[in-house]
């Protein structure tokens, strides 16, 4: 199962906090530096494609708020491919 955004991120805190401590053996501290960067670079991709898919629901052709649906292929992390995703602007 794969991990929220939200649990990557307290993760990646955890290791900050542990890095910081100046506490760990230098091999355990290059495996959790290693794991800080893999998850640091999953949650800007993550933050990258949410904005993404928040400028393709504001934008319409005059610049506009607009009711859109996106295709699930735009958000692959979602894993669900079925479901409509909308978003309601000012009428």
């Amino acid at each position: 199962m794969e991990k929220t955004f939200e649990s990557s991120l307290a993760e990646l805190e955890k290791i900050v906090a542990a890095l910081e401590s100046g506490e760990l053996p230098l091999e355990e501290s290059l495996k959790l530096f290693e794991t800080g960067v893999k998850l640091s670079r999953e949650c800007r991709e993550r933050l990258s494609n949410a904005e993404r898919r928040i400028e393709v629901l504001m934008k319409d052709g005059d610049g506009k708020l607009s009711l859109s649906e996106l295709s699930p292929k735009s958000y692959p992390e979602a894993g669900e491919s079925n479901k409509k995703r909308y978003v309601f602007g000012d009428d």
